[in-house]
């Protein structure tokens, strides 16, 4: 078990070796962040911004017109919400070459409660133009997909966790922006995931074929732009119907993405997993997970709920 933002600060190192113009900048956050490596190393690409996370996004902003490449980081509650008009008006509107990557995201942040655990983000970053939102599931995909973020060009969410989270894939591991990973398959249920809940999927498809239930299982790292190409066929073949997992609201997240599009070209039973329109509270991440439903225990009582 590895946490995504020990991976994003390892890879965000390596960046500022291979490339001189990649820049990071944080709000007073550079150890949880994982970004201090990166300031020791390069400390004249690195610039600590304080409490003022409009005015960072605002910098990187800036600093993405003169050719560098900006990753703007801290806390995912404060990286969407508090600077989120000037994502919108300086980063989105003119589609800049802007990473915005946040930790903490989620009930993962524990025991710093409901004011730090982004449940709403995915949907405040989806929403805004010309964004594109990455979610990685594990350590091995928050470090190469870190990699694949810089290089993309455009405003780029990349959210990221702060507790140690179990390994789905294999040091070396590549991936692509916007193409889904089908981990598993299976014709009676198509379990679609994002994050930490990408393992418990795994863990719940295992569950289910021993009760005779095969599940199929897909990582859609990438919220958006979604990989319809990879879930129609997915939705097709679940002859029950598709559970959508994630850490974040039901209202506007992957399952929320994943609604849109079935609603629009295949009209699709579907059943969501993640937070139930409430805020999170203090606690550890693995009885967060459990008491608000987004552990392996909530997708199987999803699954066999379609199943009936």
């Amino acid at each position: 078990m590895r946490a995504t933002r020990d991976a994003f600060g390892k890879a965000l190192l390596e960046l500022g070796k291979e490339n001189p113009d990649v820049v990071a900048l944080t709000a007073d956050l550079g150890c949880s962040v994982k970004t201090d490596e990166f300031a020791k190393a390069y400390p004249q690409r690195f610039f600590q911004m304080g409490v003022a996370e409009a005015n960072m996004v605002d910098v990187a902003a800036g600093m993405s017109t003169a050719g560098k490449i900006p990753f703007a980081t801290t806390f995912a509650m404060f990286g969407t919400g508090r600077a989120w008009e000037s994502v919108r008006n300086t980063i989105g509107y003119s589609g800049l070459n802007v990473k915005i990557a946040c930790t903490h995201s989620g009930l993962g942040v524990g025991p710093d409660g409901a004011s730090h655990q982004a449940l709403e983000d995915i949907a405040l970053m989806r929403v805004i133009p010309g964004m594109t939102v990455v979610v990685p599931a594990d350590h091995a995909a928050a470090y190469d997909l870190t990699k694949k973020v810089a290089a993309h060009k455009g405003p780029v969410y990349l959210r990221l966790g702060r507790p140690k989270v179990r390994d789905v894939y294999t040091d070396g591991d590549k991936f692509e922006i916007g193409k889904a990973r089908v981990l598993r398959e299976g014709t009676d249920i198509a379990l679609i995931a994002c994050g930490p809940q990408v393992a418990f999927a795994l863990e719940a498809a295992e569950v289910l074929a021993k009760e005779g239930i095969q599940a199929s299982v897909a990582d859609f790292h990438t919220v958006k732009p979604l990989d319809v190409s990879t879930l129609l066929p997915l939705a097709r073949s679940a002859r029950k119907g598709v559970v959508t997992c994630e850490e974040h609201n039901v209202i506007g997240g992957l399952g929320g993405a994943v609604a849109e599009a079935l609603a629009r070209l295949q009209p699709t039973k579907i059943a969501f997993v993640g937070t139930q329109d409430t805020f999170g509270e203090s606690g550890e991440a693995e009885d967060l997970w459990a008491k608000y439903g987004v552990d392996t225990q909530g997708i199987l009582k999803a699954a066999r709920g379609l199943v009936g």
